[in-house]
């Protein structure tokens, strides 16, 4: 069995043959609840930080992106279902993959795995806004042909 290193540098690389973006995270003792198990919340943070290296790996830099095209991304809607918790130390995978894209939005599908278990699911609306009006807007074409979303 390949360590948890080795394991990060196969997903990333794995990804970049699918549709799916995999990012591998460790459970840490500042994610767990009283009880144990992961707080239900940080599930979001993991969601969010698979999705901005997604974007990373395409090529989008987020402060670029701001400075460059005056547009951000900006959560619309998340709906999400708790299966099965994880716990210290575990090793998950969370996987990222587009369910629809729009000129001005995306829809996100996401899991957190451990092992063969989804323990995690949702589907997170994002929108395009203005920087400095906060109203939505397109896309600009070179980030969608960046996220080869054309």
């Amino acid at each position: 069995m390949p360590d948890f290193a080795e394991l990060v540098k196969t997903q990333v690389i794995s990804s970049i043959q699918t549709s799916q973006f995999r990012w591998p995270l460790r459970i840490y003792y500042e994610d767990t609840d009283a009880g144990g198990m992961v707080y239900h919340s940080n599930y979001l943070k993991y969601f969010e930080r698979a999705r901005t290296e997604w974007l990373r790996h395409a090529g989008v830099n987020q402060q670029e992106m701001i400075r460059q095209h005056k547009v951000m991304f900006v959560m619309k809607s998340a709906l999400v279902n708790y299966h099965l918790p994880a716990r210290l130390d575990d090793e998950l995978i969370v996987i990222t993959d587009i369910e629809k894209a729009g000129r001005a939005s995306m829809v996100f599908v996401q899991e957190a795995w451990r092992g063969d278990q989804c323990l995690v699911g949702g589907r997170f609306k994002i929108g395009c806004v203005h920087a400095e009006t906060v109203r939505p807007c397109a896309i600009p074409s070179g980030i969608l042909n960046a996220m080869q979303l054309k």
